[in-house]
């Protein structure tokens, strides 16, 4: 694979995990919440399960790409000197905005 596919899949798989949350109702996208009790209908997903579920895709994209850089070539190592983590973690989050943007500041109209 080459490095400018590599990196754009990333690119694009970041983009779409990062919105993930906030797009759908069920956790990870497919599994249901259960319904309130007495209702039919499934419950909305609690602010805090999308932010849970933002963090474990943050280190499932970051797994992708440590996968696609081991097959490009060395990994380089990322030691406690340099602000990799906190970037990207921060990167994550401006990916997500557009998601939260709709989810919870567009006024939703019936």
């Amino acid at each position: 694979m080459d490095t400018n596919v590599a990196a754009w899949l990333v690119i694009a798989v970041a983009i779409a995990a990062a919105n993930l949350p906030f797009f759908t109702e069920g956790v990870f996208g497919f599994i249901p919440l259960k319904p309130a009790p007495g209702s039919a209908e499934p419950r909305p997903k609690p602010f805090w399960a999308r932010l849970a579920e933002l963090v474990v895709l943050y280190f499932v994209v970051g797994g992708l790409a440590r996968v696609l850089e081991g097959q490009l070539g060395d990994v380089f190592p990322q030691t406690s000197a340099n602000m990799f983590y906190p970037i990207t973690a921060c990167l994550f989050l401006v990916l997500a905005f557009p998601g939260f943007v709709l989810r919870y500041l567009r006024k939703h109209r019936h």
